[in-house]
């Protein structure tokens, strides 16, 4: 039997950038939506400027969230913040954001 899952993705950005990542948010593709274990998603906003935002999402196992990060479909759901960063390193300027998972097994709700 699977052990649901979760996946926390710590993203870091630049003061400068925060209002065009939360627009990419709120217009996603929501092409994790429809992936076989998906369950939901949450998107935290920091309180502090200090603190990153978090993508918080929930998953019937790990093979399915793994499944999804090697999918067309994630290419196509994170294409618009990928182009962001290469335009960016193109034009020799640090990244306007970073990303760091971290996952995690459910052993309580």
């Amino acid at each position: 039997m699977n052990k649901p899952f979760v996946a926390i993705n710590y993203i870091d950005c630049k003061e400068e950038y925060k209002s065009r990542f939360e627009e990419l948010f709120g217009s996603r593709a929501k092409a994790i939506d429809t992936m076989p274990g998906f369950r939901s998603m949450n998107v935290l906003k920091p309180k502090t400027n200090d603190a990153p935002y978090l993508i918080v999402s929930y998953w019937d196992s790990e093979e399915q969230f793994k499944s999804w990060t090697g999918s067309p479909e994630f290419i196509e759901g994170h294409k618009r913040g990928f182009e962001d960063i290469r335009k960016a390193r193109e034009e020799g300027r640090q990244a306007p954001m970073t990303s760091s998972f971290k996952t995690y097994d459910v052993i309580s709700n």
